[in-house]
């Protein structure tokens, strides 16, 4: 008979191992048994606890969610400005765990697999509505609506397109230098509109 209370720790557990074989394999091909042996449980286990290899990585991809939402929560409440709270939010994008290969390697297999699963799909355009809102949140105080949406797009794609170039490896980018470039094109946008230019 399992051990009261261990529910929680083995599912976190099967979490943490679909990372690291997604990580490994690179793509969401993986198996249940592959998840479990990571884990160090028997396969019957972690279907008792998750159903379907399906319900495992939807679990997953919530995790990795949840963990940014609430990194990006404790990052906004630490910052005191608008624009300290857009230097928050980049830093948050970027900071070392979301940048770890595995976790890297998870995000692009679950947009691959958004293009085939609607499930997967509806938790990616959270996020992207989530990171959207907070640029905007913090955009609108410093310029005008409709150039606020044009560089929280522009900002939300660099921190997009920047985290898919760390799965280069042949061609990094560190975490400074690429919250450096998306705080230029803040800076930038920002410095345009001042000037009363298009950003």
């Amino acid at each position: 008979m399992p051990k009261v209370g261990m529910e929680p720790l083995r599912r976190k557990a099967l979490v943490d191992a679909a990372l690291r074989v997604i990580g490994d394999h690179g793509s969401l091909s993986v198996t249940m048994s592959e998840i479990a042996r990571q884990a160090g449980v028997s396969p019957a286990l972690a279907h008792h606890y998750f159903g379907s290899k399906d319900q495992l990585l939807i679990e997953t991809i919530r995790f990795l969610l949840r963990r940014l939402r609430d990194d990006t929560v404790t990052a906004l409440r630490a910052a005191d400005t608008p624009r300290a709270r857009l230097s928050a939010l980049i830093r948050v994008n970027f900071q070392a765990d979301q940048f770890a290969p595995a976790t890297i390697a998870a995000w692009l297999a679950f947009y691959a697999e958004a293009q085939r699963s609607e499930e997967t799909r509806r938790f990616l355009v959270i996020y992207a509505r989530r990171l959207r809102s907070n640029l905007l949140a913090d955009l609108k105080p410093l310029c005008p609506t409709d150039a606020a949406e044009r560089i929280a797009e522009g900002a939300a794609a660099m921190i997009d397109g920047l985290y898919i170039r760390q799965s280069l490896r042949s061609a990094p980018i560190s975490i400074e230098a690429s919250i450096s470039l998306t705080e230029d094109y803040i800076n930038s946008a920002l410095a345009a509109l001042a000037k009363g230019q298009t950003p």
